[in-house]
């Protein structure tokens, strides 16, 4: 099993589209509510594998702006799931250093989930370890558009001139305009595409799509793909001289 790179030629920031506990909880005669509680915890596991990875930077894709179309059930278990989750890890989180952030539109959101997001971030706002952003309500369109909306207004007010307006000008005003990009995405449970996730910032990068459904999504797995990027020659457009 290749080992975690820690000589700088690893991956910094890792995203990962967490998919498969539904099927995984249909696989054992059970709700797809118990896949996703199943899945949280695996979250745990891969957040505290980080550092030893030598991963600073984790992004998880926890719901997605099309995700409000499942079954109101499982809309509503999984709204409960993230406010539990938030109350029972927030100390947790604080202890191992790990800072959190929240991408996505909140403006759907429960009132009371987005007073635990802004309490959770504001608790570990001063942590230096792993940086864990989790997106919720998150669509990668719809944080393109809701960028170049404040961009426009800026536009407008004066505060921008339109002639600054470039590739380097819109990231200041996405979501995740505090990070870098991704250099590692992975997709769990065999399913070999994007689904919308962090489209502007994952232009240059590399992807593994594994057959592992992600309640099943070891430790081990997630520094064995870190491990082999390592391993992989990143030439952005360019070629080897």
């Amino acid at each position: 099993m290749p080992k975690p790179i820690r000589d700088g030629k690893g991956p910094r920031h890792v995203a990962i589209i967490m998919d498969g506990n539904g099927r995984w909880a249909t696989q054992r005669g059970r709700p797809r509510l118990f896949g996703h509680h199943a899945g949280a915890k695996r979250v745990r596991e891969i957040v505290e594998a980080c550092p030893d990875a030598g991963v600073k930077y984790l992004t998880i894709f926890a719901f997605s702006t099309e995700n409000w179309k499942r079954t109101q059930t499982e809309v509503a278990g999984l709204m409960s799931l993230f406010r539990r989750y938030i109350q029972k890890e927030a100390r947790a989180l604080h202890a191992e250093n790990v800072q959190v952030r929240f991408i996505g539109d909140r403006v759907k959101l429960d009132k009371k989930l987005i007073i635990l997001m802004d309490e959770l971030e504001a608790l570990t706002s001063g942590c230096t370890g792993v940086n864990l952003t989790i997106a919720i309500n998150y669509g990668g369109r719809d944080e393109v558009a809701r960028a170049t909306q404040r961009l426009a207004q800026d536009v407008a007010a004066g505060k921008l001139s339109p002639d600054d307006v470039n590739e380097e000008t819109l990231p200041k005003y996405l979501d995740t305009c505090v990070l870098p990009d991704p250099d590692l995405v992975i997709r769990t449970s065999g399913e070999a595409r994007i689904s919308n996730f962090l489209l502007w910032q994952s232009a240059y990068a590399e992807y593994e799509f594994v057959d592992t459904l992600w309640p099943d999504f070891s430790a081990e797995e997630f520094c064995s793909l870190v491990g082999s990027y390592g391993q992989r020659e990143r030439r952005y457009g360019g070629v080897k001289a």
